[in-house]
């Protein structure tokens, strides 16, 4: 049913750009018999190129993984506060981002700075293709700009390190020997009423073969925590597997930059109005834009350059 569903929804996109091209050459018709405007032709003819570079870019998004909802961590950098706060200025971006998309978003896990800002968060995205839109956000996020938190007014430079993982469901298949975990529980941080701060119900897994760990605070229920923490470590395992697979063939993921200080994928230069990519080039002046979720720009030129190389 799942696989009907989204060759249904290629069969439709295809016949809405078919049917808007078919719109523009009527129109021309009309244009020449004099029953339509030139104007109106133009109008016609933006819709449909729209529609074709939508359905373009869809098609970026055509392995297995794409189709999966995302797991985002973010995690703050050297720097102390002015760091943290750049990881809660980046959570804040892509939960707007989520919601101009109509991503379902839940917080997962979240540590919170000393006195601003976040150390690590990670949220899970609900919705299609989740995971193949935000994929290209892996990596270092450079943010530079008159700290608010520095007397002197200095500029300074902040990075957060962004992982994105797909998030698995019951169509793949990820086998954990229950003899190479070791679970540790602990009570939860932050809001959440007395429930959640008296009791040990928050949860910790590390897998012992690969040494990834996975934490949930996010529910109520230890059990609750404990299953949505294999779902995690799962989805950390795939990526993994992932990776091996993109660095044998070389292909899809063979640009990404390591995750590490210094070799960031975007820069943010806020007092020179300044947001640019540096594997595609792909920049704008609209910094306000960016940090309120607007970054599809980024994300499809990501995709394109990938999917063409």
């Amino acid at each position: 049913m799942k696989e009907i569903r989204i060759n249904k929804r290629w069969v439709l996109a295809q016949a809405e750009v078919e049917e808007a091209i078919g719109e523009v050459e009527v129109l021309e018709e009309f244009r020449q018999m004099g029953e339509s405007t030139e104007a109106d032709v133009n109008a016609a003819y933006e819709s449909a190129l729209e529609k074709v570079e939508t359905l373009e870019f869809k098609s970026t998004l055509n392995r297995p993984e794409d189709e999966l909802n995302a797991l985002l961590e973010i995690n703050a950098g050297a720097g102390g506060t002015e760091a943290q706060d750049w990881t809660e200025m980046l959570l804040r971006m892509y939960t707007m981002y989520a919601d101009k998309e109509g991503y379902k978003l839940q917080q997962i896990n979240r540590t919170d700075g000393t006195e601003a800002g976040i150390k690590s968060v990670t949220i899970e995205l609900t919705g299609e293709f989740a995971y193949g839109q935000l994929k290209g956000e892996n990596g270092v996020h450079r943010l530079v700009r008159i700290s608010p938190f520095n007397s002197q007014g200095k500029r300074m430079t902040s990075f957060a390190s962004v992982f994105v993982h797909p998030v698995v469901d019951d169509s793949i298949e990820i086998e954990l020997n229950p003899a190479d975990l070791s679970w540790d529980t602990f009570r939860a941080s932050g809001a959440g009423g007395q429930h959640v701060n008296k009791t040990e119900s928050a949860v910790r897994v590390t897998h012992g073969p690969s040494g990834i760990v996975a934490e949930c605070q996010a529910e109520r229920s230890q059990h609750k925590n404990r299953d949505r923490a294999i779902k995690m470590l799962k989805s950390r395992l795939y990526e993994r597997e992932l990776e091996r697979q993109a660095a044998e063939r070389q292909s899809v993921e063979s640009g990404k930059m390591a995750n590490e200080w210094g070799s960031q994928i975007r820069s943010y230069v806020l007092d020179d109005r300044r947001v640019k990519d540096h594997r595609t080039g792909h920049q704008t002046s609209q910094t306000d834009a960016v940090l309120n979720g607007d970054i599809s720009g980024f994300l499809k030129a990501y995709l394109q350059s990938e999917y063409n190389a």
